[in-house]
C-alpha cells in the first residue's frame, strides 16, 4: 500500500469521525473534483476549448464542493449561486490578464526536463494557462461564500424577521473575519509549496528583476492575486445573494 493511499485512508477516517455523514460527502466530492480535474486536461488536449471547458468544469465542481459540504440547503443555495458569480467575473478578468502578462508556457527552468521533447501539440497554452487560474480559485470562492452565507442563514434562523439592510451588514461584518484569515492561508500555502524554487533563485543568484519576470513565479502569484480578489468579491456577493434571498422569502410568507 502506497503511503499517498494511507494518508487518503486517515483523512477519510478523520473527517467521518469528526465531521460524520457530511465528512463522508465532502470527501466524495474531493475524488469527484479530482476526476473532473483530469478530465478538463483530457479534453483541452482534444482540442476542446478551454474558456468552455473552464466553465462547464468549474460550475460542477462548485457544486459537488457546496452541496456535498453543506446541509444547510439555503446557505448551500446562496453559496453557490454567489461563487458562480464571481467565477464568470474572474473569467472576464483573467482572460485579459492573461493575455496581456504572456506569462504561460514554460521557462527556461523546465528547459532540462523538456529537451527533446515536441511543443507542436495542437494546443493553446493561453488557453491552458486561463484554465489554470479559474480552477486553482475556485476552492478559495467557495470556502469564503459557503462560510458568509451559513453565517447569515444562522442569523435569518435566530431572527427570522431581520431587516434586510441589517442582514447585508452581519455578512459585510463576517466577510471582514475572514478575508485576513483567507489572505494568509493563499499566501503561506503558496509560499510553502515554492520554497524549493525560492531556494533554487537564491542559490543561483536570481537578480530581483529576474524573479519577478520569471514565467513559474509570475503564474503562481498571478493565481493568488486572482483567489485574493474571488475572496474579495465573495463578501459583498454572497451577501448580497442572500439578502435577495431573504427578502422573496418574507414576500412569499406574506
Amino acid at each position: 500500500m502506497s503511503t499517498i493511499t494511507v494518508l487518503g485512508l486517515v483523512l477519510f477516517a478523520l473527517m467521518t469521525i469528526i465531521g460524520g455523514k457530511t465528512g463522508a460527502t465532502a470527501f466524495l466530492s474531493l475524488i469527484l473534483n479530482f476526476g473532473l480535474l483530469f478530465l478538463s486536461i483530457v479534453l483541452i488536449s482534444w482540442g476542446f476549448p478551454a474558456m468552455g471547458v473552464s466553465l462547464v468544469i468549474g460550475t460542477v465542481i462548485l457544486a459537488f464542493t457546496i452541496f456535498f459540504g453543506e446541509d444547510n440547503e439555503l446557505a448551500a443555495k446562496t453559496a453557490y449561486i454567489a461563487s458562480l458569480i464571481i467565477m464568470v467575473a474572474l473569467i472576464l478578468l483573467i482572460f485579459p490578464v492573461e493575455h496581456w502578462i504572456m506569462a504561460q508556457g514554460f521557462s527556461l527552468e523546465d528547459s532540462e526536463d523538456l529537451e527533446g521533447m515536441s511543443l507542436t501539440i495542437g494546443v493553446s497554452f493561453v488557453g491552458v494557462a486561463v484554465t489554470e487560474a479559474i480552477l486553482s480559485t475556485l476552492g478559495a470562492i467557495a470556502e469564503a461564500s459557503i462560510a458568509i452565507a451559513a453565517g447569515l442563514s444562522e442569523i435569518i434562523e435566530q431572527h427570522p424577521h431581520v431587516a434586510t439592510k441589517r442582514l447585508f451588514t452581519d455578512g459585510i461584518s463576517i466577510g471582514k473575519q475572514i478575508i485576513g484569515t483567507t489572505f494568509n492561508t493563499l499566501f503561506f500555502g503558496f509560499f510553502g509549496g515554492f520554497l524549493a524554487l525560492f531556494i533554487w533563485f537564491s542559490g543561483l543568484h536570481y537578480s530581483f528583476g529576474s524573479v519577478i519576470n520569471n514565467k513559474i513565479f509570475v503564474g503562481e502569484v498571478l493565481m493568488v492575486m486572482f483567489s485574493l480578489i474571488g475572496v474579495i468579491l465573495a463578501v459583498p456577493v454572497t451577501t448580497w445573494v442572500m439578502t435577495l434571498e431573504h427578502r422573496r422569502a418574507a414576500k412569499l410568507k406574506d
